[in-house]
């Protein structure tokens, strides 16, 4: 049941004025041109506007020169920090294009820095594999930096442009000298009225990043430097990144204080075809936390994709065939999970007009991708194993062993452990509150890492926590206990509460004074905080009845009209205002929020944040309704579809037309 605790429902806002029109035509339209789309929107290209999207901007320059390098026209990167805002790179490749464009009629470099979906990487030829494909990296850069400086060395010639805000600020001109002797380098400084929260660089992450890069090409050369002010742990202000062994070292270098349960690596180079590759390797470990790290064209994919799927889908399908043969009843008894559980993995491939996910390139798509690597690595493996008999023998005892352990630990004591060994270092993701203690204290459970983006920005640093979760977190109430403990999303929520669950559950414990779910208004918003709900009904009941637990009620409209600015948190509520504020006026501009992650972070706080404004709703399960409450949650989420079928056949009739979305 819920409970309002608020009553205060509509927030009136201030806006600029606008002129109102009696008509919609066609010239109402209004059309974002040239790079105005990506400052008016930069979480569309960028993911955000926080500390990960202002690095996004280095990486995809960096990308470009990197591409360079796989295409064989460069061997030399520079990354120089110029200082804590600015930052310079170049390449030593062919240089961006500079005669003028036929369409547009100006030199093709300041196409490229001008134009969306502009580049040389949609006609085959210019680059058989890259990392940008869309056109719209460099151009995005441009966009969100104050300023920007193009130098390219071509063709025994110089040439500079200088841009503010994806303003061209002069035109390409010759110059007489450069540092450059040949190819591209772009100087900007990231702009700080799109990244109010935070326009610094990292020395840190951009040093790791070029590490990264140096790895996977093992013939490039990328030249760092930072000024000492800017240095910070394990960071030279001087280095030059080079490595022979590639993937080998950086495996090496990433688990140098472990010792593997197998003296050799699976490692393998292979090709796909004359411009198409797939490098990878693996090993095992007793007691670690595991990694895989994945890259397509030197993009990082940090959620992985069909590539990495596939890569672990070809080791295990190989492992199971194999392992069967000798050990078939005990084989059966080991998954995915127990085979890469403590294990390490880097996979670098290099394809053809790969398919990403999202500008960000965070998870790659391609399924024929996948599909090809599942194939070409099944058999590399199997016929490693086959040759290494006594390894295979150590890792099937590795992964039995590992099965037992999981299979033992079905109640709630193993997930326990993780909690108390790693209450310091809290999930990675959550933004945590800067208050001791829990009194005034909140956390809110977002919908995704947009949403997550805006709320970070919109909180109280002091007393307001973030945590994003990906997506529809597992339904637990038809889960086993084993899916349940296995799920990293509970398992950073139960971290991030910091108390035990079920009977074991201490209100002393609890790391916030209240928890609030705050999701999209709509439906995929409304079945996402059902299954949250469900969680907490099922782990850790004791909180909901100790009153901790509450809703979020984000608007679904903005009404505006002149300066007359107010929230609607559903129809009815709509109508309302258009009735009692707006005296149902034609001239009334009436918005519809798709998502929390579309609206600003001012628009967030004064509408669903701020506690002056907000309304919150209050999840509670009265004395009287609580068999009542366990029969509903198991017919709506258990794991019997009858009973889902009887509850919707009793009750459609009595859900009104106007109430559905």
């Amino acid at each position: 049941m819920l409970k309002k605790t608020i009553k205060k429902k509509h927030i009136k806002a201030k806006s600029k004025s606008s002129t109102l029109k009696a008509s919609y035509t066609a010239k109402d339209i209004e059309v974002l041109e040239g790079l105005e789309p990506v400052r008016k929107r930069p979480g569309m290209y960028i993911g955000g506007t926080d500390t990960a999207a202002l690095h996004h901007l280095v990486s995809e320059v960096l990308d470009n020169s990197m591409d360079e390098v796989v295409a064989n026209y460069a061997d030399t990167v520079t990354i120089k920090l110029i200082d804590k805002n600015t930052i310079e790179i170049s390449d030593n490749g062919r240089g961006i294009p500079v005669d003028k464009h036929p369409k547009f009629k100006i030199s093709a470099a300041e196409v490229i820095l001008t134009t969306l979906h502009s580049g040389g990487k949609f006609t085959e030829g210019s680059y058989k594999t890259s990392g940008g494909l869309h056109g719209v990296g460099i151009s995005v850069v441009n966009a969100l930096s104050k300023n920007l400086t193009l130098e390219i060395a071509r063709d025994k010639k110089f040439y500079k442009q200088i841009y503010s805000q994806g303003i061209p600020k002069t035109k390409l001109k010759t110059v007489s000298s450069s540092s450059l002797k040949k190819g591209t380098k772009i100087t900007f400084t990231p702009d700080p009225e799109i990244f109010i929260e935070n326009s610094d660089f990292n020395s840190l992450i951009i040093y790791e990043m070029a590490k990264a890069k140096a790895y996977l090409i093992p013939d490039v050369e990328i030249i760092w430097s930072c000024p000492k002010l800017l240095v910070q742990k394990n960071v030279p202000t001087n280095d030059t990144l080079h490595f022979s062994g590639g993937i080998k070292d950086y495996l090496k270098i990433t688990t140098e204080k472990n010792d593997s349960i197998i003296e050799d690596n699976f490692y393998f180079n292979e090709k796909f075809n004359e411009d198409e590759s797939i490098e990878g390797i693996i090993n095992w470990y007793e007691y670690f936390e595991p990694i895989s790290k994945s890259y397509c064209n030197t993009i990082l994919t940090p959620l992985g994709g069909t590539h990495e799927n596939g890569f672990k889908q070809g080791v295990y399908k190989a492992f199971k065939d194999y392992t069967k043969l000798k050990y078939e009843k005990k084989s059966n008894q080991i998954n995915q999970d127990d085979l890469f559980g403590a294990s390490a993995s880097i996979l670098s491939i290099f394809i053809s007009n790969p398919e990403f996910q999202g500008q960000t390139k965070e998870r790659l798509s391609s399924v024929e991708t996948g599909r090809l690597i599942e194939t070409k690595v099944r058999q590399l493996f199997e016929n490693w194993l086959t040759k290494k008999r006594q390894t295979a023998e150590i890792l099937f005892n590795y992964a039995y062993n590992r099965s037992q352990i999981r299979l033992q630990n079905k109640s709630n004591l193993n997930i326990e452990k993780q909690i108390k060994r790693k209450r310091i270092t809290l999930p990675g993701k959550l933004a945590d509150c800067s208050r001791d203690g829990n009194k005034g204290t909140e956390l809110f459970l977002v919908e995704g890492d947009s949403a997550g983006g805006s709320a970070k920005q919109a909180r109280n640093r002091e007393t307001q926590a973030i945590l994003p979760l990906r997506g529809k977190i597992l339904n637990v109430i038809s889960a086993t206990q084993e899916k349940i403990n296995g799920n990293q999303e509970i398992i950073d929520l139960i971290q991030a509460l910091g108390c035990k669950r079920g009977e074991k559950y201490s209100s002393k414990d609890l790391r916030y004074e209240k928890i609030i779910i705050m999701t999209d208004a709509d439906v995929d918003g409304a079945h996402i905080s059902t299954l949250i709900m469900s969680f907490f009904y099922s782990e850790f009941r004791k909180l909901i009845e100790d009153g901790h637990l509450y809703l979020a009620v984000p608007p679904l409209y903005k009404l505006s009209k002149g300066p007359k600015v107010f929230y609607a948190t559903d129809d009815k509520d709509k109508d309302r205002i258009m009735r009692t504020e707006f005296k149902n006026s034609q001239h009334v501009d009436i918005g519809r929020f798709k998502g929390l992650g579309e609206m600003m972070p001012a628009q967030l706080k004064v509408t669903t944040m701020a506690p002056e404004n907000r309304v919150l709703l209050k999840v509670e399960i009265p004395n009287d309704q609580k068999k009542k409450t366990a029969k509903s949650v198991d017919a709506l989420m258990g794991k019997k579809p009858e009973l889902r079928f009887k509850f919707i056949t009793e009750n459609s009739k009595k859900v009104s037309a106007e109430n559905i979305l």
